[in-house]
């Protein structure tokens, strides 16, 4: 069973809103399964996937059955478990299983290489890897390289010396006792996407995901059992982990996809699932516009929730008057599980990242650390009870992103006088013109509001002089062509709506942009790209 939360023990934040307070002795696997079923909503559905209604009791049985079966296989306190596995309830129940029993689940991103795969199992000196059969692929020829290796669970038919994952499971007990772990055990890793360098392995403690998912629900969706939440965002992903987190603190339910996200394919799951929160990126979001199905109903979304990067107003609004459903965006970090600041339903500002959510703590400072007045640019920094403790074995780095209790996030903001948070480009996108930080995200926004415009990614490219200059990589919507007269009517187009500096002296028209498997721009590819092409 779970260790109960006195209810009566809580914390302050600013005096306005009261944090719930975990104790020492906790156990997260059994605070979000077995708390469920003791609180009586053991028969409430937590899994929609494929054809089947997974309810909290199954859901318990099964992460039993996969903890048993892991501590079978000698794994033990505190080893690694890497995860290489689709969204589907096989991913749930090895997830919470590991954690059970007090290993450490390591979430692996399905779409790498095989190269990746060797520095993820050796860095993490993961023991048991469970894997799909599909992948099989890409870890075959780094099997002989992985030192730490001791087992390979196979999801599907095993190749030979590996072990079925269902004939483990089905051998196993139901009934398993959780490990007597501490609030600050380490409780599940997340690698970093990579998107600015080579993936860091991001720790996060038992008592990290419970409080934030505590906050998030509470203070942002006001998620209730009732609730069905939908993330396009895979597991793997610390956007789409934490959307799981978050209805199992309620007793949800949670619908799971393991399909490669299509237009077609997400109003197809929500017409089947009738979901009421919705999470998914800015790019797909766009996507699911520029395609318009109007055979598909929407109209069980009483929520969307937007992560990954900055949600431009004018996708907000066009989504809002086509499907009458708000966007919430916000930003989250992998060393926080999840969003920091947020919009509110009913109290969103179009274009914004919204207000700190409650629970955290966010300063903006100039480069001395020093905090900035409102209105001008500075490094976020955060601080929160679900912050990581640092990165695995890379000393160095944490030091330089983790200074004491605060987070240097790596994100340029601003605040206004509301208290809302303005996003400005990550640290290293960041372009100087002229001594003016210009802000990427604020001229691709602007691109956006163009008819003409899909979706565009900015950045930093020398002129004549080889001074920096923004330069803009356009992707078109359906029915517009490529052009030097439509080039030049974008660059117009964005002197005359937003500070004339930011205008992109160069356009460059292209099929599609460099992303993360979650949906992020690898704006540094496209820089890169710069290196040995010439723009016209």
């Amino acid at each position: 069973m779970g260790i109960p939360i006195p209810k009566e023990k809580f914390m302050e934040l600013d005096k306005k809103v009261e944090l719930i307070q975990v104790p020492k002795g906790f156990n997260a696997a059994c605070a979000f399964i077995d708390d469920n079923v003791s609180q009586g909503r053991g028969g409430n559905i937590a899994l929609y996937y494929e054809d089947k209604k997974i309810t909290y009791r199954d859901v318990q049985k099964e992460v039993n059955k996969m903890g048993n079966s892991l501590l079978e296989l000698g794994v033990e306190i505190e080893n690694r478990v890497s995860l290489l596995l689709l969204d589907r309830s096989e991913f749930v129940y090895s997830f919470f299983g590991a954690m059970k029993i007090g290993a450490v689940p390591v979430p692996l991103n399905t779409f790498m290489t095989s190269a990746d795969y060797e520095f993820f199992l050796n860095d993490s000196r993961s023991k048991v890897l469970i894997m799909e059969e599909s992948l099989w692929d890409k870890i075959e020829p780094i099997e002989k390289n992985l030192k730490y290796l001791k087992h390979i669970v196979c999801l599907g038919a095993p190749q030979k010396g590996q072990i079925s994952y269902w004939d483990l499971a089905n051998k196993a007990s139901p009934e398993l006792e959780g490990a007597e772990t501490s609030k600050d055990d380490s409780c599940f890793w997340l690698y970093s996407s990579g998107s600015t360098g080579f993936p860091k392995g991001v720790v996060h403690l038992h008592h990290d995901p419970f409080i934030h998912a505590d906050c998030f629900t509470r203070f942002v969706t006001e998620m209730k059992e009732n609730d069905i939440g939908f993330s396009v965002a895979k597991l793997f992903f610390g956007f789409g982990l934490g959307n799981l987190f978050f209805a199992f603190k309620v007793g949800a339910s949670q619908v799971l996809w393991p399909e490669r996200p299509t237009a077609e394919g997400i109003f197809q799951i929500i017409n089947k699932y009738r979901p009421t929160i919705f999470y998914c990126v800015p790019t797909m979001y766009a996507r699911l516009l520029e395609e318009g199905l109007s055979q598909f109903d929407l109209s069980s979304l009483r929520l969307c929730v937007s992560g990954g990067e900055p949600l431009p107003a004018d996708l907000y609004h066009r989504w809002k008057e086509k499907f009458n459903c708000e966007i919430i965006d916000g930003i989250g970090t992998t060393e926080n599980i999840h969003m920091l600041i947020a919009n509110r339903p009913s109290k969103v500002k179009p274009g914004s990242t919204g207000l700190v959510i409650p629970g955290h703590e966010v300063k903006i400072v100039d480069e001395s650390g020093k905090e900035v007045p409102d209105g001008e640019i500075g490094d976020l920094m955060l601080k929160s009870d679900s912050l990581t403790p640092g990165y695995w074995n890379q000393h160095e780095k944490s030091k330089q992103i983790i200074m004491g209790e605060w987070c240097k996030t790596g994100d340029k903001y601003y605040r206004d006088a509301d208290g809302y948070y303005w996003y400005a480009g990550r640290s290293d996108d960041m372009i100087k013109v002229g001594g003016i930080w210009v802000s990427p995200a604020q001229v691709e926004a602007t691109l956006m509001e163009h008819e003409a415009v899909l979706e565009s990614a900015v950045v930093g490219h020398p002129d004549e002089n080889q001074l920096i200059k923004p330069k803009a990589f356009i992707v078109l919507k359906k029915g517009y062509q490529p052009s030097s007269q439509l080039a030049e009517e974008l660059k117009l187009f964005v002197k005359n709506k937003i500070a004339p500096y930011n205008w992109p002296r160069w356009v460059e028209f292209v099929d599609d942009l460099p992303k993360t498997a979650t949906g992020k721009i690898q704006r540094y590819k496209l820089r890169k790209y710069e290196v040995n092409h010439k723009t016209e």
